[in-house]
């Protein structure tokens, strides 16, 4: 199978993979020397198949609210315009949250965009390095005149996510096969992503938690992080919130007052 002259032969042959309107690659050629084109086509259609099933994997809960052919019709489309750019398939389709958002027959959930971004981040937190998270005991030695300045080393799995809509609440009830009742998805849920051991935890945040968390693992000291919280809501309980956050693993260490 000869690539065409000047060309490597992946870039002879890869191309059309994901193009089903693209011809057979020229010089393409199977056994005894016979047209491959048949032979190419089932192996285009493979490919898109594989990539297609990686995104069912990695979005179940998607695939559940919109159903199979909804989902693989729209995965397909994502494929065609979006190649991998890493042998890895769980890393393939980082980018499919934003493809639904853009997506015309997906426009009626406007949810369905920040579900997708809560499972990319559930297997990003499941394949994060692992880490021994931060013991309840390490703050409690920590004077109260120190308190203010305390920076918090996030775990490598913890990440936080804003919605406007019940995204944490629609994702919690399709990631298995327990009936759905209705859910209101006009009421805004933050998420918290965290793994302190072996298994994926999704929590829903209180009012201002979501800004509390964003600040602390982005490297911001406690009394930022709760001065900007108590800012984005008045029922912030800071006691509760870093107790919270603790107890969900979602930090390792205190990078300063730390004795």
């Amino acid at each position: 199978m000869p690539p065409e002259p000047g060309l490597s032969f992946t870039a002879s042959f890869a191309p059309a993979l994901l193009d089903p309107a693209r011809s057979t690659p020229d010089g393409l050629t199977g056994p005894n020397g016979k047209a491959a084109g048949r032979r190419y086509d089932v192996y285009r259609n493979n490919v898109t198949v594989s990539l297609i099933d990686a995104l069912a994997a990695i979005y179940p809960a998607v695939q559940r609210i919109t159903g199979a052919d909804f989902f693989r019709a729209m995965a397909r489309s994502h494929v065609r315009s979006n190649p991998p750019a890493s042998p890895l398939l769980f890393e393939y389709g980082r980018d499919f949250p934003e493809f639904i958002a853009r997506y015309e027959h997906a426009l009626a959930m406007p949810w369905l965009p920040d579900v997708a971004r809560i499972e990319r981040a559930w297997l990003d937190a499941y394949h994060a390095a692992d880490a021994l998270p931060l013991s309840p005991a390490r703050l409690s030695a920590v004077t109260p005149d120190r308190l203010a300045d305390l920076v918090f080393v996030p775990h490598p799995a913890a990440r936080c996510l804003r919605s406007q809509y019940a995204a944490v609440t629609i994702f919690a009830a399709n990631r298995d096969d327990a009936p759905v009742t209705r859910i209101d998805a006009s009421t805004p849920e933050d998420a918290l992503i965290t793994r302190p051991e072996c298994d994926v935890a999704v929590r829903r945040l209180p009012p201002g938690g979501a800004v509390f968390a964003d600040c602390l693992i982005s490297g911001r000291p406690l009394g930022e992080a709760a001065a900007s919280a108590l800012e984005a809501s008045s029922e912030f309980d800071i006691a509760a919130n870093i107790a919270g956050l603790i107890e969900a693993g979602a930090f390792t260490s205190l990078a300063c007052g730390d004795q």
